[in-house]
């Protein structure tokens, strides 16, 4: 197996990544934002289908799905960034890491409870504690 050699000189065993990955990504990602703005004006009735989907409650699930995924990605990358300025700051990768997750949680949940409200609060209100 053939280990690489990062910026610090560090071995890396893990094999290289897809060259198209973040390329794709990035296409998706403005493919879909592009289709549903020229919904807007081009099919009016479709656009308010996506909508409607992005309300239902299958929609609200993937929204915090895709919120944590880039939540914990731009943590990540700032954990990365810190490491890779300040190559002292490798001896504190473990508390670095757990100081990650920390935010994540604190930020994520309050946001993933206020974009689910609409699901939870009727049930809420139905079995009287809201």
């Amino acid at each position: 197996m053939r280990v690489q050699i990062d910026i610090h000189g560090v071995p890396n065993p893990l094999p290289p990544r897809p060259p198209l990955r973040r390329p794709f990504g990035i296409f998706a990602f403005v493919l879909l934002h592009v289709l549903d703005i020229y919904l807007v004006g081009g099919n009016p009735d479709l656009y308010d289908e996506v909508l409607a989907f992005y309300a239902s409650v299958p929609g609200r699930l993937l929204e915090v799905v895709l919120g944590a995924a880039l939540l914990y990605h731009s943590l990540n990358g700032l954990r990365i960034i810190i490491i890779d300025l300040w190559p002292a700051m490798t001896v504190y990768h473990r508390t670095l890491w757990w100081g990650t997750w920390v935010i994540f949680i604190v930020v994520g949940v309050p946001g993933a409870l206020i974009i689910l409200r609409p699901v939870w609060y009727p049930f809420l209100q139905s079995v009287g504690m809201a």
